[in-house]
């Protein structure tokens, strides 16, 4: 068997794709593991990623990552799902089952875990929790924040209605609520994290009250030029703020463990990607 029949071919589709970390980020879990990958990054639309899937099958591909705007295009053409890709309604990572069919996971919400325990040492047990937004990013880390055993865990929406209806799909009694974003307070508190997408159009998100003095971790899943307008209005209130990029490296281990079986180191490769963004 040559190289080319051994290498282990992957991708990543959504819109805009072309400064995605993706690629490099799995090149270092490759190096890590000794295996030879391909991981290319592919502008794909709703109605190109079928054909798309098809052509990656097609070339032996064992699977792929999927961004916005295709997460519940991916879910709804894979043929078997995890349960935490039910429970989101969503697919950031899809593998190869042979026969054309792809399985649909949803490694998200584990790697905000393990950001947040791991690498931050933040608990999230017994903790309070305002979640900012009630889109598909909230939805894709509910099942693994409710999993940890969070006291509460209010999800936010300057819509209420979709805030609600969150809370209906997860079903999670008492611990779990919905706000109208102008009703929200960060008092009482531990944890804030930002689900929303303002950053992405350089604006800094509603936020609620009760950020003055905030003495807890106020976390954005967004990372890079998304995340600068949240960060520098934390830093200007003297708040305590993480970024996204350690999620992004964790959810993507979980996803390269799914395809090959490897768990990678994480930490080097969170702190090469920050060294390289400071040297920037």
């Amino acid at each position: 068997m040559d190289r080319e029949d051994e290498l282990i071919r992957l991708a990543l589709f959504g819109s805009p794709v072309e400064h995605s970390l993706s690629p490099r980020i799995h090149h270092l879990f490759a190096e890590q593991a000794g295996l030879p990958i391909e991981y290319r990054a592919i502008a794909a639309s709703a109605e190109s990623l079928a054909d798309e899937l098809r052509a990656l099958a097609a070339a032996g591909g064992r699977g792929c990552n999927v961004t916005v705007p295709l997460k519940s295009v991916a879910y709804d053409l894979a043929r078997h799902h995890s349960e935490r890709a039910r429970r989101a309604r969503a697919a950031n990572t899809l593998v190869f089952q042979g026969a054309n069919a792809w399985r649909a996971e949803m490694t998200d919400g584990v790697g905000l875990l393990r950001d947040l325990q791991d690498n931050l040492s933040l608990a999230v047990a017994g903790r309070r929790i305002l979640l900012l937004g009630a889109g598909g990013a909230a939805s894709g880390v509910l099942h693994d924040l409710l999993a940890a055993s969070p006291a509460r865990i209010e999800v936010c929406n300057r819509h209420p209605a979709r805030a609600a209806a969150l809370v209906r799909r997860f079903a999670a009694g008492g611990i779990l609520a919905g706000l109208d974003l102008a009703q929200a307070s960060a008092a009482g508190c531990d944890l804030v994290i930002n689900a929303t997408s303002a950053g992405h159009r350089g604006q800094l998100p509603i936020l609620p009250a009760g950020l003055e003095g905030f003495d807890g971790t106020l976390y954005d899943m967004n990372y890079g030029l998304a995340a600068e307008p949240l960060r520098q209005w934390c830093a200007q209130q003297g708040l305590n703020y993480v970024d996204g990029l350690g999620m992004l490296v964790e959810q993507a281990a979980a996803s390269f463990h799914l395809w090959t079986g490897f768990q990678a180191a994480t930490r080097p490769v969170i702190d090469r990607l920050r060294t390289a963004a400071s040297a920037a």
